[in-house]
């Protein structure tokens, strides 16, 4: 009697389970007919062995190419000013123009006393020439004068040794003896007188130099340096006169004019010219970014807000802390903006290309949160089992992990609801069983007495819910 009145109770329980799911699929079945969607679809994928190059998202801000600010030195007011803030200029186009009717009379000033320069130097070349050919005749002369003297005193001591006998033997007399040593005496001074001559001349042609060196030579160089300074004050004159006239140094845009007419520059900036093609994407990179990112890698830089705007540069360089103790880093990409729509200070999401990863390869959506760290896969009898895995790369499509092996089949879509424990039944529309695991197979859910109450059916393209 215990027995039986025990029974009776699990017997409501089991009629009442029963009756509920009935209500439950009659309940189910109204609704699909009202046009509610039918049973979710669950793809699996196999995983396999595949090439990913794997990209990350930073984000920053653009910057020009160069930021080129313009000031002078010269003092002089402004005559004129040809551009305003906003406008496009180009290389060596006029911005603004300086008055130098100063400048220009100090310069004719200056060229009249660089001619006359020139004319000292001309001068002093031509003297140069005349002193050094004088010298070399003095020489000569001096030398031909030593000669004679020399001569004139070797023939007088030969008529004072003649005529000492003579007045010995008394054929002359002492006076007429004394008369020739004195005419002796006198040679001999004019062959000391001589000597030194010739040694004064030589001398002074030492002196002289030749073209290359010495006296004259460096007298020719004083005045052409003297020329040359006062050609190098007009020179300076002449490019104060240049510089009065202000120019961009590049292509780009005004986006800073400090200048009006009749105002005198001073120190300050008078012009900015931003050069915005290309121009710099700044990204705000962690050290985990820097460490993969290579000088080069492609880059995809989109402007934030503005769909469908897409530029295409290359990362010219990974700098380091942003500040010292920082873990902020700045990655360079080069962005070409031919048609200058891209502006300084514009917020964008630059999506770099990593080197490629080869390896196990799943799809993306299959991980089941943001971690990447686990996905549903499908064991051989057909239980839905989660797994842990490591991402070593990923396109935002595919991801490259560890912790499986090639064949392995898991559920695509991480967020589609499928537990551990879920049974996964292959079948095909007809009845037979599909293989299981093919990339693209779908699985539809019906009761079962699993472990969570699930039971997924997958079976090619078709869609089944068992009743």
């Amino acid at each position: 009697m215990l027995d039986r009145t025990l029974w009776k109770p699990s017997y409501v329980v089991v009629a009442l389970t029963v009756a509920l799911t009935g209500c439950g699929g009659g309940h189910a079945r109204h609704h699909r007919g009202s046009g509610q969607s039918g049973p979710q679809s669950i793809p699996l994928s196999t995983a396999s062995t595949a090439s990913v190059s794997p990209k990350v998202e930073i984000a920053g801000i653009l910057a020009p190419y160069q930021n080129v600010s313009i000031s002078s030195s010269l003092n002089e007011p402004t005559d004129v000013v040809n551009v305003i803030q906003g406008d496009y200029v180009h290389r060596g186009q006029v911005l603004a123009v300086l008055d130098t009717s100063d400048l220009h009379a100090t310069y004719q000033a200056d060229l009249r006393a660089a001619d006359s320069a020139d004319a000292r130097a001309t001068q002093t070349k031509y003297q140069a020439q005349l002193n050094l050919g004088q010298g070399n005749n003095q020489v000569t002369s001096s030398r031909a004068a030593l000669v004679q003297a020399q001569a004139s005193l070797r023939q007088a001591e030969a008529d004072l040794a003649r005529d000492e006998a003579l007045y010995k033997s008394g054929y002359i007399s002492e006076q007429q003896a004394q008369q020739q040593e004195t005419l002796v005496h006198t040679d001999q001074q004019q062959v000391n007188g001589a000597a030194a001559a010739l040694q004064t001349a030589i001398l002074n042609a030492k002196v002289n130099g030749t073209n290359a060196e010495g006296l004259q030579a460096a007298n020719v160089a004083s005045a052409i340096a003297d020329a040359q300074s006062a050609h190098s004050q007009a020179d300076q004159v002449a490019a104060q006169i240049a510089r009065a006239t202000i120019v961009s140094p590049v292509d780009g845009l005004v986006v800073n004019r400090n200048l009006n007419p009749g105002e005198y520059p001073g120190s300050r900036t008078i012009f900015t010219v931003q050069q915005l093609n290309p121009v710099y994407a700044e990204l705000n990179a962690s050290s985990s970014n820097i460490f993969s990112i290579t000088h080069g890698a492609p880059v995809s830089v989109a402007v934030a807000g503005v769909a469908d705007a897409s530029y295409e540069g290359h990362v010219s360089a990974v700098l380091g802390q942003v500040q010292p103790g920082s873990t902020n880093f700045t990655v360079e990409v080069i962005v070409p903006n031919p048609t200058e729509r891209l502006q300084s200070g514009m917020a964008v999401t630059g999506t770099i290309t990593l080197p490629t990863v080869k390896g196990i390869a799943i799809p993306t959506a299959a991980f089941l949160d943001d971690s990447h760290t686990s996905v549903m896969i499908v064991d051989a009898d057909g239980t839905a089992k989660q797994q842990n895995v490591k991402e070593r790369g990923s396109d935002g499509t595919r991801s490259i992990v560890t912790g499986l092996s090639v064949g392995t089949k898991l559920v695509s879509n991480g967020q589609l609801g499928v537990a551990a424990g879920d049974q996964i039944v292959a079948s095909d529309p007809s009845g037979t069983n599909a293989s299981s695991g093919s990339s693209g197979e779908t699985a539809t859910s019906a009761p079962s007495a699993g472990p969570s109450g699930k039971r997924w059916r997958h079976h090619g393209q078709q869609q089944q819910q068992q009743q």
